[in-house]
C-alpha cells in the first residue's frame, strides 16, 4: 500500500514538474534574447540569468509582470505578448538551459555562506537553503526559485526590494519577512556568494 502511494506521488510530482513544450517556447524566445541572451545567461548585471529557473516560478513571474503583480515597464509588454501557453512554453525552454556560474570573491565567501547555510539566529533570519536548496538549485515543485550563479548586482536589487516592499509577489511575505531582518552587508554578502553557488 505504502509503495502504491509513493509511485502515486513520484508519478504526480513529474508530471507537475514539466508544463510546457521547451522547442515550441524557443521559438517565441527571440526577443527575450535582447536582454536575457539566446540561453537565458544574461551578461548584462541588471538582467536576470533565467537559464535553469523553474519552470513554475518562471510561469508566476511571466504572470505577475503581465497581471501587474510585478510591475516592470520592460517585462509586462513582453509578458502581454505571450498567449498562456506560450508562457508554459517559455518557461519550459529556459529551465531546459544550463546557467553559468562566477567565481565568489573572497570578501563575502564567510558571511554569505554562513547566512545561505545556516541563517542567523540573533536577527531570526532562517538559513536560505531551506527553500533555496543547498546548491542553490531551488525548489522547483514548489516555485522556489533557483539562485545559484545569480548576477549579484540582480540578487542584491531584488532583495532591497523585498525589504521596501517595493517587490512584493512572494508567496505569503516570505521573502519580505526574511529580509526585513536583514543588514546591507548580509544582503551584499549573500548576492556575492550565490553567484558561484551549484
Amino acid at each position: 500500500m505504502n509503495r502504491t502511494i509513493g509511485l502515486l506521488l513520484a508519478a504526480l510530482f513529474v508530471s507537475n514538474v514539466s508544463a510546457g513544450d521547451a522547442a515550441k517556447g524557443k521559438s517565441k524566445t527571440a526577443v527575450c534574447a535582447g536582454c536575457h541572451a539566446a540561453d537565458g545567461n544574461s551578461p548584462l548585471a541588471i538582467n536576470p540569468k533565467i537559464a535553469g529557473q523553474g519552470e513554475k516560478y518562471l510561469i508566476k513571474q511571466l504572470h505577475d509582470f503581465k497581471s501587474g503583480a510585478r510591475p516592470n515597464a520592460t517585462m509586462a509588454p513582453m509578458a502581454n505578448m505571450l498567449s498562456d501557453e506560450d508562457i508554459e512554453n517559455v518557461a519550459a525552454f529556459y529551465a531546459s538551459q544550463k546557467i553559468q556560474y562566477s567565481a565568489v570573491p573572497e570578501e563575502y565567501i564567510e558571511l554569505g555562506s554562513r547566512l545561505y547555510r545556516s541563517g542567523d539566529s540573533d536577527r531570526g533570519i532562517p538559513a536560505c537553503m531551506a527553500c533555496h536548496g543547498a546548491t542553490g538549485n531551488g525548489m522547483a515543485a514548489a516555485g522556489y526559485p533557483s539562485v545559484g550563479g545569480q548576477h549579484p548586482e540582480y540578487v542584491k536589487a531584488q532583495l532591497i526590494a523585498f525589504r521596501s516592499g517595493e517587490r512584493n509577489n512572494d508567496l505569503n511575505n516570505v521573502m519580505r519577512d526574511v529580509v526585513a531582518k536583514m543588514s546591507d552587508e548580509q544582503i551584499e554578502a549573500l548576492a556575492y556568494y550565490m553567484v558561484g553557488l551549484h
